[in-house]
């Protein structure tokens, strides 16, 4: 089992910026990629990062690409994800999730553990 809790999540305005982490417990966490999911109102639940088990290999959605940065602390057991010009299209639940797939997951389907999510809002 994988304790996932996420933190940092708030209000923020238009081109902001915020940085969300994501604490593990339990058994060995760098033996998971990890992968950031966001969903918003009305919409699936889509992938925003993923990050290896040692961090040399990273994932960013097309609309994130530049702007988001995902790494890995895996003597703190924690995974950030620092967000620089937010839009308000970014609002959404973030969640981080634990995969046993190499080097991450893509669907949602191939994370094993989820943490309960933070709230991102962004205002125009």
């Amino acid at each position: 089992q994988v304790q996932l809790v996420e933190s940092g999540g708030g209000l923020v305005q238009d081109g902001g910026s915020l940085r969300l982490s994501c604490a593990a417990s339990g058994r060995t966490f760098n033996s998971y990629a990890m992968g950031w999911f966001r969903q918003a109102p009305g919409k699936e639940r889509e992938i925003v990062s993923a990050i290896s088990w040692s961090g040399s290999i990273t994932y960013y959605a097309d609309s994130v690409k530049g702007r988001f940065t995902i790494s890995r602390d895996n003597a703190k057991n924690t995974v950030y994800l620092q967000m620089n010009s937010l839009k308000p299209e970014d609002t959404a639940i973030y969640y981080c999730a634990a995969s046993s797939r190499f080097p991450y997951g893509s669907r949602w389907y191939e994370y094993n553990y989820w943490g309960q999510g933070t709230q991102v809002t962004v205002s125009s």
